[in-house]
């Protein structure tokens, strides 16, 4: 009983006994302080949170999923899923909101996760998975049928909301000649 809990303290990322322990032992010899490891970025924690979600819905399924056999059409499920808690309201093509960007009043079309939480969401459990051991080009999140998933999702949100998608344009920020010339380097000759 004592190492599952040691094992589910470490994988939700507990700083209990159990894992201050492991985590000297992993960390080996070396210097700096072993048992407490930099906190996590909000990046990385959403991250493994995400993963374990995942993990999590994966071994609900009827029979359970192992991470091995699953694939893009798992994904997708899952993506589909996700919608019941969304926060996004998505007119429906009858609705008298359909293509309205401020709708004047309350209507009964459903709320669904906003395509910018979905691609975030994929491009986490994308490295993730390739951190947990996943082979790149064995990996489901990285399938072309979620890329087209995750098009048609931004594209039918955008025409309900009435605005039509429009890709950002990066920002450059060229560098001025004498910033170039002081940061280059160049290979002297003897």
């Amino acid at each position: 009983m004592m190492s599952i809990n040691k094992g589910k303290e470490i994988a939700e990322g507990s700083s209990g006994p159990a894992a201050v322990a492991v985590g000297a032992v992993v960390g080996g010899v070396g210097g700096g302080d072993q048992r407490n490891p930099p906190p996590l970025s909000r990046y990385e924690s959403q991250k493994r949170r995400d993963w374990n979600t995942f993990g999590q819905y994966l071994r609900n399924q009827r029979p359970p999923v192992a991470l091995s056999q699953c694939n893009a059409n798992h994904v997708l499920e899952f993506l589909r899923y996700l919608d019941q808690f969304g926060k996004t309201k998505v007119h429906l093509q009858g609705c008298v909101f359909f293509g309205q960007p401020e709708p004047p009043g309350p209507c009964t079309c459903p709320l669904r996760q906003a395509w910018g939480s979905l691609d975030a969401l994929i491009g986490r459990l994308r490295a993730a998975y390739e951190e947990n051991g996943g082979l790149p080009e064995t990996n489901p999140f990285a399938s072309g049928a979620i890329r087209i998933y995750l098009r048609e999702v931004r594209d039918s949100q955008a025409k309900a909301r009435g605005i039509p998608y429009k890709k950002k344009k990066k920002k450059r920020n060229p560098l001025k000649a004498n910033e170039v010339s002081s940061t280059s380097f160049s290979i002297q000759q003897p």
